[in-house]
Parts: C-alpha cells; sequence; structure tokens
C-alpha cells in the first residue's frame, strides 16, 4: 500500500522537513502558524527547506487566518507569496479561495493557478468549508488545480471517509483527490481503504521540550498562554510508524 500512496507531511520548520523525508514521506506542505490551520511561509523558511530536502515541496498561500474570502489587497499579498514560492524552488503551491456565500471563486483561483504554472497546485481544505461539495468540486476541477485536499466536509477524515470515497469517483480523474485531516497512524490504512485515495496529508507533530532554562510565567507573548516554552515537531520515527502501518495494513 505504501507503493502506491504517497504521503505528504505538513511541517512548519526545518528540523520537521527533514524528519520527514528522512522517515520515508513524499512530499512536504510547508506553512507558518499552524495553530491558525497554516499561513504562508518566510522567503527565509521556503529557501532554508529547499537547501534541505529533495522531496516535494509545496508551499501555502494564505496571507492570515480566519476564513478564505479575501480582499483584492490580500489577492495582491498571495500572488506576490506566489513569486516568492517559484523563484526560491518550490515544486508546487497551495491555496484556496471562496466567496462570501460559500462558493469557490473560480475567476481568482484560475488567475492564481495560471500565475504558478509550471508548479502543481492544491486547493486546500477551504473546499471542506464549501456550501455545496459537489458543485465545489467541479468548480475546483474547472481552475485547473491538478489537487484537492479535503477531510469530505467533516472534521477529520475518518468521519468523512464516505464523501470522500463519493469525491473521488465523482472526480473521474480530472484531479487527484488527497485526503486530509486529522489522519493517525491508527486510522490511516482504514481511511485508504475506504477512500480509494493515491496520496493522504498528515500533521504527525509531536510536543518536544523547549532547550529554555530560565521561563517567566508572568508574561505571554501571544493569545495563547503558555506557548512561549511549547513546542511541536515532526519526529523522523513517527513518519515510519506511519509507513508501517500502511504497509502492515496491505499484508
Amino acid at each position: 500500500m505504501t507503493d502506491q500512496v504517497l504521503i505528504e507531511i505538513c511541517v512548519d520548520s526545518v528540523a520537521s522537513a527533514v524528519a520527514a523525508e528522512r522517515g520515508g514521506a513524499g512530499r512536504v506542505e510547508l506553512c507558518s502558524s499552524l495553530i491558525e490551520g497554516g499561513v504562508t511561509p518566510s522567503a527565509g523558511l521556503i529557501e532554508a527547506v529547499r537547501d534541505k530536502i529533495s522531496i516535494g515541496l509545496q508551499v501555502i498561500i494564505r496571507p492570515r487566518g480566519g476564513d478564505f474570502c479575501y480582499t483584492e489587497e490580500e489577492l495582491d499579498v498571495m500572488r506576490r507569496d506566489i513569486v516568492v514560492a517559484k523563484n526560491l524552488r518550490a515544486d508546487g503551491v497551495v491555496l484556496g479561495i471562496l466567496d462570501a456565500d460559500g462558493n469557490v471563486n473560480v475567476d481568482r483561483t484560475r488567475e492564481l493557478v495560471d500565475l504558478a504554472r509550471p508548479l502543481n497546485v492544491t486547493f486546500h481544505r477551504a473546499f471542506d468549508m464549501s456550501a455545496d461539495l459537489s458543485r465545489a468540486l467541479d468548480d475546483v476541477c474547472s481552475t485547473g488545480a491538478d489537487r484537492l485536499l479535503t477531510s469530505g466536509g467533516e472534521q477529520t477524515c475518518l468521519q468523512g471517509s464516505d464523501a470522500i470515497a463519493q469525491l473521488a469517483r465523482a472526480a473521474r480523474g480530472r484531479i487527484t483527490i488527497m485526503a486530509g485531516g486529522g489522519i493517525g497512524h491508527n486510522d490511516a490504512a482504514p481511511i485508504i481503504e475506504r477512500t480509494g485515495v493515491s496520496e493522504i496529508h498528515v500533521g504527525l507533530s509531536s510536543p518536544v521540550a523547549s532547550p529554555m532554562l530560565h521561563r517567566n510565567p508572568r508574561v505571554s507573548m501571544g493569545k495563547a498562554p503558555g506557548r512561549e516554552y511549547h513546542r511541536m515537531q515532526v519526529l523522523e520515527e513517527n513518519v515510519r510508524k506511519l509507513l508501517r502501518a500502511i504497509s502492515l495494513a496491505k499484508t
């Protein structure tokens, strides 16, 4: 099964990207601010990761957290970030745009897909926030995007597995359906089996100890208290564990 399924891992650091490659992943999606679902990483991070890994590098193009209905100014930022990703040797970009009614913004998305070429383009889980998944699938296909990341409109892929399977059938080869959302070691194989997808997107981040000896509990730099001494990282052994679980399910 691992020979037939590509594993994409969401990462937010050089260390996590390197661990993903060493563990056997076929591709990474590079983000910052994963606590908000991921926003566009800095040019420095993109360049550093590209220098360290040889597997596929997808860069998320998302100018802020929150919804996926963007202003003209935000769309301009997305255009600029796509050009940066191309210049820094990314293999692809990941994006998604909806209108206020929850429909895929076909014209704006197609514009960004065209700008991104020759890179490949993934339409991300903005899709799962759309008003009608069937209509949204046809709309995403019409934008020229190469891949659609989805949890089937549910919080996790396990909950949305029936919908993902239906989307994969409805795609009819027009676009690659990639399952992503809450996939772990225990349910990866069943999700692949139920949906028939050839690509999955996983997080696999684990808490790692901060090296800080001195700590000031009175001050928090962000809106989530205590995160100054909280780190999450992809570990090579967890990637290998996921691949083993999928492989064993085949045998």
